[in-house]
């Protein structure tokens, strides 16, 4: 018997979100339709919510519900540093270690031709015009290590680079916890790389 348009309706619009797919989306829907009604109506005002009340940040493209965001306008947060990252959930993990004590940039993405991402579909020259605006002594590229990561990371130290900025890269290496004879040779060639004084 076929879904109520209603339901199917729900069920394709789950489907579009990341790592949903048809099943998970039909689950979904119908442990929704046993929720309570109140539970539903919280569900769907967080969603809405979400999108009227949240913004960019002007300076450094995070998401907030104030501008500029909580990080930019503390004066405990170290300015002349900025970390570049491909998303918001970056900066998460980032805080969870309670190391960094600068500033951020948001990317949001990274180069990608295969997928038709150009530079300018990027927070890119929003970087550069605060580079140039600011006084920022030191740019940490906190890109992925992965393919696209690594050429938006070369990108940008070209465009960087001539403005006199100190440009460093977050170490790779061995995970805390790993075995060697698991590591693949890229990963150990990082690591003996970056290897440090004792």
């Amino acid at each position: 018997m076929p879904a109520t348009e209603p339901v199917s309706r729900l069920i394709e619009e789950f489907n579009k979100l990341p790592g949903i797919g048809p099943k998970s989306a039909a689950r979904l829907t119908y442990y929704l339709l046993r929720m309570p009604e109140d539970e539903a109506r919280a569900l769907a005002e967080a969603i809405i919510a979400v999108k009227e009340k949240t913004t960019l940040c002007s300076s450094c493209q995070n998401i907030t519900d104030s501008n500029p965001c909580a990080i930019c306008a503390s004066e405990q947060r170290d300015h002349s540093i900025i970390c570049v990252v491909e998303e918001p959930l970056d900066i998460l993990a980032l805080e969870r270690t309670g190391r960094y004590k600068g500033l951020y940039h948001v990317l949001h993405g990274v180069l990608s031709p295969m997928d038709g991402i150009g530079p300018d579909d990027l927070k890119i020259k929003e970087l550069l015009q605060r580079l140039k605006a600011c006084s920022v002594e030191e740019v940490l590229l906190a890109t992925n290590p992965n393919l696209e990561g690594e050429a938006t990371a070369m990108y940008l130290q070209k465009l960087i680079s001539p403005l006199g900025i100190r440009l460093t890269r977050l170490a790779r290496g061995l995970p805390i916890g790993g075995d060697l004879e698991y590591a693949d040779e890229v990963t150990l060639t990082h690591a003996i790389d970056g290897r440090q004084e004792m």
